[in-house]
């Protein structure tokens, strides 16, 4: 039958496993079956460092409707600038999601008014990324 052990030697813990055996009615042995391995340790962690100040991103907005993101990721590219006339169904910016390009269409036709979202830079669900009119 094994048996298993935890067993801590100068400061260290090591799993062991024994078998226990019987040679006759009144001598009992225990013998390593198994070669002892250190338990991993965690590391220790050092207490968090308080982030340095940072100054708020002011939002942009603008005129018209929001092309907002339907998904958090990040803004491969900005596809529009202000004052540029789109169609409906034009891709206006790129966002990478779960690592897909996610195209982001113009809903109608229109003039871009505001470009919000940054290349580069995460978004999350509902940001707006630009504004049409």
């Amino acid at each position: 039958m094994l048996r298993k052990f935890r067993v801590n030697i100068n400061g260290k813990e090591y799993m062991v496993e024994m078998e226990e055996l019987t040679a006759g009615a009144s001598q009992l042995q225990n013998q390593v079956v198994e070669t002892t391995h250190p338990v991993p340790q965690a590391a220790p962690v050092a207490p968090p460092t308080p982030a340095a100040p940072t100054t708020p991103v002011q939002p942009v907005s603008g005129e018209g409707e929001e092309i907002t993101s339907p998904m958090p990721g990040n803004i491969l590219d900005i596809k529009v600038k202000v004052g540029d006339v789109v169609e409906e169904n034009q891709v206006v910016a790129v966002l990478e999601a779960m690592k897909m390009e996610n195209e982001i269409v113009a809903p109608r036709a229109g003039t871009i008014t505001a470009v919000s979202a940054t290349k580069g830079a995460p978004i999350d669900v509902g940001e707006p990324i630009v504004f049409i009119n």
